[in-house]
């Protein structure tokens, strides 16, 4: 059965855990370093505040386990704040956090609380529902980058090897295909 580690230290990490366990998916949370002891085949590094995230990281000595475990391999998804975390570069903050991911990213990019939106745009070959929440974009990709989403000219996700990053949160909608996409890298590891 697969196992997928969900940070939980800030954000949205429970309608992540909410949509694996529909889909039968073992998840566990993890607040503190002895939880990655429990051993995953994936993590989910959710939506939430990237700043206090990458503190959080730091003063619970989980950031270099985790980078470890992202630039060995272990599959990754990191929606809005976590595409942040994974980022090589961000064009408007000078915190940089995992540098796993050949992205550049704006933070905040659609503005405030109020420039948040919904919409039905296509993932790769399938139209998804995506809700944006003071959500970040693509700016730059590098060459190893495959990008899967563009809504209004901006790039909102992207993959690279074991790492898929979307600007939007698919927990948030009733769709399961991100997380089900997700869980194909999983099983292909």
């Amino acid at each position: 059965m697969i196992t997928i580690g969900i940070l939980a230290v800030q954000g949205a990490f429970i309608e992540h855990k909410h949509i694996l366990e529909k889909l039968g998916v073992k998840t566990f949370e993890i607040r503190q370093l002895r939880d990655l002891k429990k051993g995953m085949d994936g993590l989910i590094l959710p939506g939430g505040e990237s700043t206090a995230m990458g503190k959080l990281l730091h003063d619970l000595n989980l950031f270099k386990p985790l980078q470890d475990l992202i630039q060995g391999g272990l599959p990754v998804l990191g929606t809005c704040a976590g595409m942040i975390l994974l980022a090589k570069k961000l064009t408007n903050d000078s915190h940089i956090h995992f540098q796993t991911m050949d992205i550049e990213v704006e933070r905040n990019a659609y503005g405030r609380q109020l420039g948040s939106f919904f919409t039905n745009a296509l993932f790769g070959e399938k139209e998804i529902p995506m809700t944006f929440i003071r959500a970040p974009y693509i700016s730059k990709v590098g060459p190893g980058v495959e990008v899967l989403s563009v809504v209004n000219d901006r790039i909102v996700a992207a993959r690279e090897n074991n790492q898929l990053a979307t600007a939007f949160h698919p927990e948030l909608t009733d769709s399961t295909y991100l997380h089900e996409y997700f869980l194909s890298i999983v099983k292909n590891r």
